[in-house]
């Protein structure tokens, strides 16, 4: 069968490839093609155009970049109709992908969603457009499944499929840190991947780490930023690039601003204290468009606090401080968050997401074709 599948970011194109490789064992004619990166073309799919060409992050470059987006999401359309799938699988990146599905869905094309937009949190109103639009959505998140219940919309869930990119990493060899040689352990550290928030964040990391001296703070720094960005904000402190996972795989400890780094860093089950401070206005607008309650997705999953969140004014120096020793050298503390991470990795599923999810696909298409 035909594939078309769209992944507009680096972690899309991470999730997709493991699908398409999974997808090729399952369908042995499966041709593919799609939008995404490196990991999808190694993985089989013919990439078209790469996500670096439509990665545009915040509210004021996607304005400014309106007239190149729409010129891309007109060229993905007439590129689909050209190779004519069976199905178009659309990865996560709600913005581009929901629009697409409305154009998919008039053409009478089928379209499987891989990686649910995060509605649950906030614009909830999108349910309707997924319901009318997507033929069936695949979840990743357990709590997804009784979500779009709610809305008497019938979803898959197939586990989380960083549970497999983790173990695979975990089987790989590691590369010692430069630092390790001190002999000291590792607290690492996350500020995010957007300057500003780095901005808000790595400060206040950085002068909380400097009460723990037998400790060895480590920057996880995100691509296209340079070292001398951190170095101005938190000196004297060592960097990595490229090398987030190893650094977890590495760490006693971490700091990590909200996002995917938190379930990341607690699946490396590595003690986390979860960070965020924002714009006073820009959170207090987000307060109330968010509908969650908690901003980790470790919390989110297991539906109470595990993992100590810090926001807006709670996150400073003192409080961090405090949390920090807790973390670093109560033992019955980390051996709670140790076995809060073994619930965690159940309610994410068993391994082999990724091949549950295409042979779901898989079958789908075949009981269809069969009709």
């Amino acid at each position: 069968m035909k594939y078309y599948i769209v992944a507009g970011e680096a972690s899309g194109d991470m999730h997709a490839a493991n699908l398409a490789a999974e997808l090729h064992k399952a369908d042995h004619d499966a041709t593919m093609r799609g939008w995404g990166g490196d990991r999808m073309q190694a993985a089989g799919v013919e990439v078209v155009k790469h996500y670096r060409e439509l990665a545009f992050m915040g509210f004021i470059e996607v304005v400014k970049n309106l007239r190149t987006i729409f010129r891309n999401l007109e060229a993905c359309k007439a590129d689909i109709l050209k190779f004519n799938p069976d199905v178009v699988i659309l990865v996560d990146y709600p913005g581009f992908n929901l629009r697409l599905a409305e154009f998919l869905k008039l053409k009478g094309i089928k379209v499987f969603y891989y990686i649910s937009p995060q509605i649950w949190a906030w614009k909830q109103s999108r349910v309707h457009k997924i319901k009318r639009t997507v033929d069936k959505m695949f979840v990743i998140l357990p709590f997804e499944k009784p979500f779009y219940k709610k809305f008497d919309y019938d979803v898959e869930f197939t586990g989380h499929p960083l549970l497999d990119e983790i173990e695979r990493i975990k089987k790989s060899a590691v590369a010692p840190l430069p630092v390790a040689a001190s002999g000291k352990k590792i607290i690492a550290l996350l500020p995010g991947s957007r300057i500003q928030e780095i901005k808000e964040m790595l400060p206040v990391m950085a002068n909380a780490v400097k009460h723990f001296k037998n400790y060895e703070p480590v920057i996880a720094a995100a691509p296209n930023i340079p070292d001398s960005f951190y170095q101005s904000l938190a000196a004297n402190i060592s960097i990595v690039h490229g090398q987030t996972y190893n650094l977890l795989q590495q760490a006693y400890a971490a700091l990590v601003t909200s996002g995917t780094a938190t379930l990341e860093t607690a699946l490396f089950r590595v003690p986390e204290i979860v960070c965020y401070k924002g714009n006073k206005f820009s959170y207090l607008i987000a307060r109330q468009l968010v509908k969650v309650k908690y901003i980790s997705l470790v919390n989110l999953i297991l539906d109470r606090m595990l993992v100590k969140e810090l926001i807006q004014q709670d996150m400073n120096e003192k409080t961090l401080t405090a949390e920090m020793e807790l973390m670093l050298e109560n033992d019955e503390y980390r051996k709670k968050l140790s076995e809060g991470y073994e619930e965690l990795i159940q309610k994410l599923g068993s391994a082999g997401a990724s091949a549950k999810a295409a042979q779901k696909m898989y079958n789908l298409l075949l009981s269809e074709k069969g009709k």
